[in-house]
């Protein structure tokens, strides 16, 4: 099939997603669309071992189009958006993503939502989400069960955005490499798990899961009830969305 937002290939076991939306792979609904369109793709494949999400461009990905924030559309945004993770969580495979550049907001939530993470030394993560008036749903959702509640909060209700030395050293990354080697390291990364066989990994990724008891579905919606319902409904995240599409500062009214 042919996309038009990313690459998608299938060899020896690993299914390969590659962002291509230049020139920062802004996620927008028609790219997230591919996304969940190549996932269904790799469903029932029994010698499917890895995904690995990685990227062409500038960067990994600056994040989720924030005009797709706005008005109605943030309904079908949500839908596809999370519909990515429901299906990278359905799919029970070992899921990697290969960062380099910025790596931020919704870009950030696909990268450490993988079960692991690879980055060049030169990348940057964050949730800035707050800063525009509106939270990162995913990020709420697995983020503290990655680093623990205090680093998660820190992170999310900041906004910050950090290094690929200080995310490896909080545990929000797996390995940071030298800039130039991101290709060949990961390619590295990825030949053991190519070695085993399929359906062991499966089935230990799901062991690990329950032995978390880290059902993604109960708390998502729970949160996607918060995000769609609660916050979407305020003056502020009309606000802050508005500004910034503006490029303006956000005037807040605190409701």
């Amino acid at each position: 099939m042919a996309y038009e937002h990313i690459e998608v290939s299938m060899e020896n076991g690993l299914g390969t997603i590659t962002l291509n939306r230049p020139p920062v792979n802004v996620l927008n609904i028609p790219m997230m669309e591919e996304i969940n369109q190549a996932l269904d793709g790799m469903r029932g494949k029994k010698d499917l071992k890895v995904v690995l999400f990685n990227a062409k461009g500038k960067c990994f990905s600056a994040g989720v189009d924030v005009g797709d924030h706005m008005g109605d559309s943030v309904h079908k945004m949500v839908e596809d958006f999370h519909g990515m993770f429901r299906r990278m969580d359905k799919l029970g495979v070992l899921t990697v993503a290969s960062v380099y550049g910025s790596c931020l907001g919704g870009g950030c939530e696909l990268a450490i939502f993988c079960d692991l993470v690879i980055a060049d030394e030169n990348a940057k993560l964050g949730q800035p989400e707050i800063q525009v008036g509106v939270f990162p749903p995913i990020a709420a959702q697995i983020m503290p069960r990655i680093i623990g509640r205090k680093a998660a909060m820190d992170l999310i209700l900041s906004g910050r955005i950090i290094s690929a030395q200080d995310a490896l050293q909080m545990g929000l990354i797996n390995k940071v490499v030298k800039e130039g080697e991101l290709e060949k390291e990961t390619n590295e990364l990825l030949k053991p798990y190519r070695n085993l066989s399929a359906e062991v990994l499966r089935l230990t990724k799901k062991a690990v899961m329950v032995g978390l008891m880290d059902d993604l579905e109960p708390s998502l919606k729970f949160i996607e009830g918060i995000y769609l319902n609660e916050l979407m409904k305020t003056h502020d995240a009309e606000e802050g969305l508005k500004a910034f599409l503006e490029k303006r500062k956000a005037v807040w009214k605190n409701e």
